[in-house]
């Protein structure tokens, strides 16, 4: 672990792949739009790789369309506003979170949320969900999003903790190297989606965990 001397005191999260399984939603919005256009249905795993990506991922994966292609705006506006009417419907935390999270609670060890999601989407989701966290830092709470350290920074800051005395649990690169950056131990949860980079192995984070509980060793340890 990279955390600094003494033992973790306080856990931050990416929220979508690692606490909730929001791909049902954001794949089911890119399938609607496939659908009104006459296009065939998707497979659902090629969309859940791209979760991770965000709208310029799931737009990419659906209509072979980027940043800069003259469709790309109004396909991703349209995707979100599609997405924020959908957003609750098959969400879901993923298993073995809700226990996790309670042992964190024992613990004592107060935890947070980072993510690239925009406060719009995340705070409903995460209220919905009944998620308690002590601090929430959406995509467009700080001036940069992941990978750059500044919103694990600024949740630290909300915990009152050290960034050296985190640690960050997250399923995409990013949330490795936004965590390196930041100081902080880094671990990578394999049962998240992964993006289609290189494999989890490769993503030099401190643990690879292929579920929630195993969260719970690695901060005894520490």
């Amino acid at each position: 672990m990279t955390a600094g001397a003494g033992r973790v005191r306080a856990v931050l999260f990416d929220l979508d792949g690692t606490l909730i399984d929001s791909a049902p939603d954001l794949a089911g919005a890119c399938q609607d739009m496939r659908s009104e256009r006459g296009l065939p249905s998707l497979p659902y795993e090629l969309l859940r790789a791209r979760v991770g990506s965000g709208a310029r991922g799931m737009v990419a994966a659906a209509f072979e369309s980027a940043p800069g292609d003259e469709r790309y705006e109004a396909l991703r506006d349209e995707f979100l506003r599609r997405y924020e009417l959908r957003m609750m419907r098959d969400t879901c935390v993923f298993p073995g979170v809700p226990s996790m999270l309670s042992q964190l609670g024992r613990r004592g060890l107060p935890w947070g949320i980072v993510t690239n999601k925009a406060a719009r989407y995340a705070e409903p989701i995460v209220s919905w969900l009944e998620l308690r966290p002590a601090a929430i830092v959406c995509g467009d709470t700080t001036a940069h999003a992941k990978p750059h350290p500044a919103p694990l920074v600024e949740a630290a800051r909300r915990l009152g903790v050290e960034a050296a005395h985190c640690v960050y649990v997250g399923d995409d690169l990013r949330d490795v190297q936004a965590g390196r950056a930041a100081s902080m131990g880094t671990i990578a949860a394999s049962w998240g989606y992964l993006g289609v980079g290189d494999p989890v192995s490769a993503w030099q984070a401190d643990h690879v965990i292929d579920s929630p509980e195993a969260l719970l060793p690695i901060l005894d340890a520490s």
